[in-house]
């Protein structure tokens, strides 16, 4: 399992995974892969700093990316401080009374509080392509389209190329017009912001609009390595992956318990490809969520409209927290995609890498023996 991006990434196999855990970014690095760290959840530029040393350390040499966040348009700028005094006191009550309802405990008194994803700001994500650059980085993706002109220039100037997710060719032709070297195409299975067309339809589009000209990998739907076979036939140059490794061993966010497992885990372990939904609820912009009785009480007739990006975010930043935190899986807050179906266990990365590859090789062998009757 080999192509052009192996080369150039110095990767074994082109299987890209993106993660907000340092741990299985790590990991996916050490096991072959390029793992794409999440710098949207840290707000402060110090505190990815530290995340990113420990990275440097941790992966025994290899490559890997980081993934940041800046909206085609500027949103709300500002503390979270200030942007939180321009949500409606309606909504706050609306996130109160849903919390009570479905008996979520409090934080304790000392807990230190979230105060809600400042990622999304452009000034906050510029501080995270600033401070990543000072880090022998291979990759910067931006997970909501092109990023500024700008950014991209002072990223290439630093000898590191841009990858751009993509739910459609137009976007994709957009993406390399403005100078990004990767096009994600990400299809409507996907965990987290996605757009409307399925994967199957959606790889081969973009691949045929700009495969010319840079290389695209498929996202969207993949947890085997048959899928990985499908992506690459389909004219992919790689695969783009998260959402089946948030069940990994080396997965450590969220509360745990004894058993090692946390909370979003169990919920993630007994979910069925049919148990997401794709809301606005998270962020401001559509994501796929993991069905529970939190999307469920937003979906109520009652329920107000979400807010845009970033108010939603802070919003129900504390919920989350307490969600996430408490022993109940049915009321967690969590991006992931259609795949969840097959995430029925826990495994380390090395595993899931190994797994993928050995699948992909029995599969392409299988095609092999098919076309050469």
């Amino acid at each position: 399992m080999r192509t052009e991006l192996c080369e150039r990434f110095g990767i074994e196999y082109p299987i890209f995974v993106f993660t907000p855990s340092e741990r299985v970014a790590a990991a996916v690095s050490r096991a072959g892969g390029l793992g794409v760290l999440g710098c949207v959840r840290f707000n402060k530029a110090e505190d990815l700093e530290e995340v990113l040393k420990w990275m440097d350390e941790n992966t025994d040499g290899r490559p890997y990316g980081v993934d940041v966040v800046m909206p085609a348009k500027v949103p709300q700028e500002g503390s979270a401080v200030d942007i939180a005094k321009l949500i409606p006191q309606g909504h706050r009550d609306f996130v109160e009374k849903t919390l009570a309802d479905l008996g979520v405990p409090p934080l304790p008194e000392d807990a230190e509080r979230n105060e809600g994803v400042l990622g999304w700001l452009h000034s906050v994500a510029r501080s995270h392509v600033e401070v990543a650059l000072d880090h022998p980085i291979k990759l910067i993706a931006n997970a909501l389209g092109s990023p500024p002109v700008d950014v991209i220039e002072q990223v290439h100037k630093a000898g590191v190329p841009v990858a751009a997710l993509a739910g459609s060719a137009k976007h994709a032709q957009r993406h390399v017009d403005n100078g990004v070297d990767i096009v994600v195409a990400q299809g409507h299975e996907a965990g987290g912001h996605t757009g409307e067309i399925g994967s199957v339809v959606l790889w081969p589009e973009i691949v045929d609009a700009v495969g010319d000209q840079v290389p695209v990998l498929a996202a969207g739907g993949i947890g085997t390595g048959r899928q990985v076979a499908a992506a690459l036939s389909l004219g992919a140059q790689g695969v783009w992956m998260g959402s089946l490794f948030l069940t990994s061993a080396e997965y450590h966010l969220g509360h745990r318990k004894p058993s090692g497992v946390s909370t979003i885990q169990e919920a993630l372990l007994r979910a069925t490809s049919a148990d997401t939904v794709r809301r606005r609820i998270y962020t401001g912009k559509p994501a796929r969520l993991l069905k529970t009785k939190w999307t469920d009480a937003w979906d109520a007739p009652d329920a107000p409209e979400p807010l845009p990006m970033p108010l939603q975010n802070i919003l129900v930043s504390e919920a989350h927290q307490r969600m996430n935190e408490s022993d109940n899986p049915d009321t967690v807050a969590m991006p992931v995609g259609q795949i969840v179906g097959r995430m029925n266990e826990i495994r380390p990365v090395a595993d899931i890498i190994a797994d993928l590859v050995a699948e992909f090789e029995e599969t392409t062998r299988r095609l092999d023996a098919i076309r050469d009757r």
